[in-house]
C-alpha cells in the first residue's frame, strides 16, 4: 500500500512494515510533504497491533535520504520560519522514537543531513560498506543542529566525534560508521542489505513487544532533549543560524552549485 508516491507504506510477513523515501532522482532529499508523511506513517503504525517492526530505507541504491530538500528553505524569512522549522523536525524525529515498535534503518549511498538525523532516531542502523554519513553543514547551508539532534548524536558517537563530523565536514564511510558506534552492521552491498533488514526486523518482530517498547522508551527519557513550551535551551543558537547572511548565501550557492562566500555575519 503506498501513502504518497514520495514515500511509500508496505506491510509484509511476520508483522514487519517499510517505510521507502521515494524521490531516487532527488537522492531522496525530503520534502515538508515527506516529512509530514512520517509523521502519519508513525501514527498509522502505532495503530496498528498486527505491526511488529518497521524499516525505513530511502529507494535506489545512491542515497538513503541526502537531508532535506534545499528549496524547502527558500520561503524563510524570519527567526520564527527556523524555530518552527526545528519544532516541525522535534515532531517528525519524536514520532519515530516514540514508535511502540522496533525502528531500522537500513541505509545504502549518501544519509545526511535530515536524512542521517532519521536513522539516528531509528533504534538499529544497518548500512552498506559504501554509505556516507554526514553532516556537512558547515560547507554548504551554514545552519546548525537543535539541541536535542546533538543530544541524539552524541548519545551515538559521543560529543568529540559529533565535533569531528561537522566541524570538517567530512562523510562517514560503512566501515568508520560501524567502528565508532553509529551503526550496528555494515553489509556488502545493496542487495545484502535488503536481506539482513528484513532478518533483524523477523527476528526483533518475535521478541516480546513490552519488554521491547518499555527499553525504548526507557532510554528515550534518559536521553530526551527540553521539551518545554516556548523558549527552549538552544534557540538563540537556532536563530543565529538561521536568520544570518550566511544561511541565505549557503542556500542559494547550493542551489547555483558555486561554493559559498562565508562572512560569519
Amino acid at each position: 500500500m503506498s501513502a504518497t508516491d514520495e514515500i511509500l507504506f508496505t506491510t509484509g510477513a511476520m508483522g514487519v512494515a517499510r517505510i521507502v523515501l521515494n524521490r531516487p532522482q532527488a537522492r531522496n532529499a525530503l520534502t515538508f510533504g515527506m516529512y509530514q508523511g512520517l509523521i502519519d506513517l508513525c501514527a498509522r503504525i502505532e495503530a496498528d497491533a498486527t505491526i511488529k517492526a518497521l524499516i525505513v530505507t530511502g529507494a535506489g541504491e545512491k542515497a538513503f535520504a541526502a537531508g532535506t530538500d534545499i528549496a524547502q528553505f527558500r520561503g524563510f524569512a524570519t527567526a520564527q520560519d527556523a524555530l518552527d522549522y526545528e519544532r516541525f523536525m522535534d515532531r517528525v524525529l519524536g514520532a519515530l522514537e516514540r514508535l511502540r515498535v522496533p525502528t531500522i534503518a537500513a541505509v545504502a549511498g549518501a544519509c545526511t543531513g535530515g536524512g542521517a538525523a532519521i536513522a539516528a532516531a531509528c533504534d538499529l542502523r544497518i548500512a552498506t560498506r559504501d554509505a556516507r554519513f554526514g553532516f556537512p553543514i558547515a560547507r554548504t547551508l551554514g545552519n546548525c543542529l537543535s539541541l536535542s539532534n546533538l543530544q541524539r548524536l552524541s548519545g551515538l558517537i559521543g560529543p568529540a566525534r559529533v565535533r569531528d563530523m561537522i566541524f570538517t565536514a567530512r562523510l562517514v564511510g560503512g566501515e568508520e560508521a560501524l567502528a565508532i558506534g553509529l551503526v550496528g552492521e555494515a553489509v556488502e552491498d545493496a542487495a545484502a542489505l535488503g536481506q539482513r533488514a528484513t532478518a533483524l526486523a523477523e527476528l526483533v518482530a518475535g521478541h516480546a513487544p513490552l519488554t521491547l517498547r518499555a527499553t525504548k522508551e526507557g532510554l528515550r527519557r534518559l536521553q530526551a532533549a527540553d521539551e518545554t513550551v516556548g523558549e527552549r535551551p538552544g534557540d538563540d543558537l537556532i536563530r543565529m543560524c538561521y536568520t544570518s547572511a550566511d544561511f541565505r548565501e549557503g542556500m542559494e550557492a547550493f542551489l547555483a552549485k558555486r561554493p559559498p562566500n562565508w562572512t560569519g555575519r
